[in-house]
C-alpha cells in the first residue's frame, strides 16, 4: 500500500512538471518604450540598484533562477512578479497617468525607506538585493529630485 502511495506522489510531482507558468520576458525594445527612463533620467548607481533589488518583479523581464524550474516554485515566484508588476512596473512607467506616477514615485521611497522591498521572501535567496542604507539613500534622493521637477 505504502508502495502504491509513493508511486502515486511521483507520478503526480512529475506530472505537476508538465504545467508551467509563461515566462516575464519582453524584447529589450518593447521593454524601454513606456520605460521610466523615457521621462527620468536615472543615474548609473541607481539603475545598478533597481536592476539587481527591483526588476525582477518590476519590469517586463525577470531573471529566472534555476530552482524556477520545479513545480511548484515556479508557480509561486510567477504569482509573486505578476503582483510586483501589478504593483509598480518600471518598463510601462510612462504609460502611466500623471498623478498614478507621482504616487508610484512616493511609494517608491516609502517601501524602501520602512524596509517593505525588496520582499524579505526574495531576499532569502538573494542575498544581493538587499539594500545598503547608501543605496536607500540613493534612490530616495533619486525620486526627491524628479518630485522637485
Amino acid at each position: 500500500m505504502w508502495r502504491k502511495i509513493g508511486i502515486g506522489i511521483i507520478i503526480l510531482f512529475v506530472a505537476v512538471q508538465l504545467i508551467r507558468p509563461t515566462r516575464n520576458a519582453q524584447s529589450e525594445a518593447l521593454a524601454k518604450k513606456n520605460d521610466i527612463s523615457t521621462l527620468y533620467k536615472i543615474p548609473y548607481d541607481v539603475s545598478q540598484i533597481l536592476k539587481k533589488s527591483c526588476n525582477d518583479c518590476h519590469s517586463n523581464n525577470t531573471k529566472y533562477p534555476w530552482y524556477s524550474n520545479i513545480q511548484p516554485f515556479g508557480w509561486w515566484m510567477q504569482f509573486h512578479v505578476d503582483e510586483g508588476k501589478l504593483e509598480l512596473n518600471f518598463n510601462q512607467f510612462a504609460a502611466y497617468p500623471a498623478h498614478k506616477q507621482r504616487k508610484k514615485l512616493e511609494e517608491i521611497a516609502e517601501e524602501i525607506k520602512t524596509g517593505k522591498m525588496p520582499l524579505p521572501s526574495y531576499l532569502w535567496i538573494h542575498k544581493d538585493a538587499r539594500l545598503s542604507p547608501d543605496e536607500k539613500y540613493a534612490i530616495s534622493n533619486w525620486v526627491q529630485s524628479i518630485k522637485q521637477k
